[in-house]
């Protein structure tokens, strides 16, 4: 299967349309053996999802068959959760990211298994803190270095949903890991994230 890494090459979040394109490209590209070009269509959906066309992603994922190779199943799974969640139907999302989670520790796919209990708590947003402190402890844990860049992020989240409760103490602290993380296993991008969330709780502080 893919690596993930070879993924993130092909995703640009900020413009889901090149995106698409990236892996309509991909698709026509015959370096990629069946089960590869599979897992590729799966993030097609996601980008088609991401744009708001909701039940071509949906078509498409219906497309894929993912019974003989485990990633490409649980991706199947993960996908169809976003747009469900993407299309203002959480409720119904939950139980398939739950799934993916569960699939993704089972079968030691540290990324997708992080990946999914991230987006629980974004789809549940009443349980986002466990979700995300679950999500953490996978991470923190995790031998495959592209999980562990989730750390950074993770803990920003939850800075966020600590400062957005008033608990400003505590959202300092994730926020101050967020950082350490970032130089650490993560990227510049969520460094200067980290550091704009510290400031902005170190102004909440002086204010209260």
């Amino acid at each position: 299967m893919l690596h993930q890494e070879t993924l993130d090459r092909l995703w640009n979040f900020e413009d889901p349309g090149l995106s698409e394109q990236r892996f309509r490209d991909a698709l026509a590209d015959p370096t990629y053996n069946t089960d590869e070009k599979a897992e590729l269509a799966t993030q097609l959906g996601r980008a088609i999802g991401l744009q708001g066309r909701y039940e071509e992603a949906d078509a498409l994922l219906d497309t894929i068959d993912g019974e003989d190779e485990p990633t490409v199943g649980i991706r199947v799974l993960l996908e169809r959760g976003r747009v469900l969640n993407s299309s203002g139907h959480a409720a119904m999302a939950v139980p398939l990211f739950e799934q993916t989670a569960e699939l993704g520790d089972h079968l030691g796919d540290e990324f997708l298994a992080v990946d999914a209990l991230h987006t629980l708590a974004a789809a549940d947003s009443a349980h986002a803190e466990s979700w995300t402190r679950s999500a953490l402890e996978y991470a923190s844990t995790a031998h495959d270095p592209h999980t562990r860049r989730w750390m950074a992020g993770l803990h920003n989240n939850l800075g966020l949903l600590l400062h957005g409760t008033g608990r400003l103490t505590e959202a300092m602290v994730e926020f101050q890991l967020a950082e350490q993380w970032a130089e650490q296993a993560g990227t510049p991008a969520q460094g200067q994230r980290a550091r704009e969330a510290i400031l902005a709780c170190e102004l909440a502080m002086t204010a209260g």
